[in-house]
């Protein structure tokens, strides 16, 4: 009997054991079903990351207490504030006392200089909030306890069923159902083993994007499928994501939204950056199509740069 579970969800997830991520199946995880993240491995990382907790340990319970707080306010804040109240955290923006004489000192969550050096964890079927009746993700991406992908797989043996009921699922129910889940999110992706598509927080489906490769160009096969999750789920791709091509900003309905890459402007952005550490002359121009009906609030001459906007409710 043929299922996503037993085909496009299992070569995601034997893809990605490949790929750096060790498999721990969710329930040995050591979390109950009402936390957001994993505290035990998010206590490591920050006495492993921070020399000021690891000289008074005890020091990681009041980091905590603080990312605790973030999913709790998802329902006052909304989603996307949230969501970028917890990427100022993972990104080592907020500080403690913990220094001399009770400085304030820069919190690091994550390693990004060695994406490899954190505990990159994938799982699956992830219970939240309860064991029963709870949501179930069928992927689930972990970063030093972080859940900071999640990933939707379809029956690929249905003609009715595409990437677009995955991408749904997370939209219009488990984003608003049990938004707590998406407070530490980089981006979701869902699949039906023809076609990947990805998207931020309170994203339209509509507006969904693949993530391409000049050597992995089409789709349609489970094989190219397993290309892109080979090429896009890194850790180093989605902590550079996270750091480097992500932006927050108000709408002119006032709505705060996030926005995130597309793969050309992933590529375009990485290649000038190596070719200016590089020291190489070379002039030239990107040209950048129009895939979304609503700008980003920045412009890469000659054309308008047009990002992945994600959309909140008017804050």
């Amino acid at each position: 009997m043929f299922n996503e579970e037993n085909t496009v969800e299992q070569m995601v997830l034997d893809t990605l054991s490949r790929q750096g991520w060790r498999f721990v199946a969710a329930d040995v995880l050591g979390r109950a079903h009402n936390d957001v993240f994993v505290e035990s491995m998010v206590r490591e990382a920050l006495i492993r990351l921070n020399p000021d907790i690891a000289a008074q340990p005890d020091r990681a319970d009041e980091v905590l207490y603080r990312l605790r707080a973030i999913p709790l306010s998802v329902n006052s804040d909304g989603l996307v504030r949230a969501n970028e109240h917890f990427a100022e955290w993972l990104r080592g923006e907020k500080s403690m006392p913990f220094g001399h004489n009770g400085e304030h000192v820069s919190i690091r969550l994550i390693d990004f200089a060695y994406p490899r050096q954190n505990h990159c964890v994938v799982t699956s079927q992830w219970v939240y909030p309860k064991v029963e009746g709870g949501r179930r993700f069928d992927v689930m991406l972990l970063i030093n306890g972080f859940p900071l992908v999640i990933g939707e797989a379809k029956t690929p043996v249905r003609p009715a069923v595409t990437w677009v009921d995955g991408a749904s699922d997370i939209h219009n129910g488990y984003e608003q159902t049990v938004p707590g889940m998406f407070v530490a999110n980089v981006f979701s992706f869902a699949t039906e083993g023809k076609a990947y598509r990805y998207g931020s927080v309170r994203m339209p489906v509509e507006i969904w994007g693949p993530w391409r490769d000049p050597t992995n160009p089409d789709e349609g096969t489970l094989a190219d499928v397993q290309r892109t999750v080979e090429q896009m789920l890194t850790p180093a791709i989605i902590l550079d994501i996270l750091q480097n091509f992500t932006i927050f900003a108000t709408d002119k309905k006032h709505r705060r939204i996030k926005t995130i890459c597309r793969y050309q402007q992933y590529e375009a952005a990485n290649l000038m950056v190596a070719r200016v550490i590089q020291g190489r002359v070379k002039k030239g121009l990107i040209w950048l199509s129009r895939v979304a009906a609503n700008p980003c609030s920045w412009s890469l001459p000659p054309r308008k740069c047009e990002c992945t906007p994600s959309w909140a409710t008017p804050q």
